[in-house]
């Protein structure tokens, strides 16, 4: 009984570590600017940017997105025994277990905003060329799929989860379907904003 309470509370611990070491690194990234300028100054500085910068704006919305990804995906997992247990397993909609699952469409639908919302913040710094479809196309698989690998090896080495081959191929679709759809709005806006602008003129 005793050995069991001890590796619930460290399983319990260690589940949470990850995620409480990156939110205490970020904290005290702000520690250290209010310890320079004071608490009221570094807040009221972070409200001013919040309600006057439109990419500040943008770049929260990116940093909360990518904080409930990796809490998703990273932080808040079971330990595994065997990472690769499962390595070819997750491409049909039934499991082991012939249950019906979900998880193809999650991992789908869980990279679609990642790459919407990394054009959105960091398209000129992407794309120093010509924003082409063809390029939107390539860049948005190879992100994704760097993306999703980087998840995957890091369950892998921290036995965090198991590494499937069906994740990083559905979270590289779920990436190419955020950029065709970044690509569509992007172009419906600029197209509106050239009209306006010959309207203008």
């Amino acid at each position: 009984m005793i050995e069991q309470i001890f590796k619930n509370i460290l399983t319990v611990v260690y589940e949470q570590t990850g995620f409480a070491f990156v939110l205490a690194v970020l904290f005290m990234f702000f520690y250290l600017y209010a310890k320079e300028h004071g608490w009221r100054v570094a807040l009221k500085k972070w409200w001013q940017f919040f309600c006057s910068s439109y990419k500040f704006r943008r770049m929260l919305i990116f940093a909360f997105y990518l904080a409930m990804l990796l809490f998703r995906t990273l932080f808040n997992r079971d330990m595994w025994k065997n990472p690769l247990s499962d390595l070819m397993g997750g491409w049909g909609l039934y499991n082991a277990n012939r249950e019906l699952t979900t998880e193809s469409f999650e991992n789908v639908i869980l990279f679609i905003p990642v790459i919407v919302l990394i054009y959105w913040n960091f398209l000129e710094e992407i794309f120093k060329e010509k924003f082409t479809f063809a390029t939107m196309a390539i860049k948005s698989i190879l992100i994704a799929l760097t993306f999703s690998l980087g998840i995957e090896l890091f369950q892998l080495f921290f036995r965090v989860g198991t590494f499937q081959l069906s994740d990083l191929c559905y979270n590289t679709l779920g990436g190419l379907i955020g950029g065709f759809i970044y690509w569509g709005g992007y172009k419906v806006a600029h197209r509106n904003k050239k009209e306006k602008e010959d309207n203008i003129s």
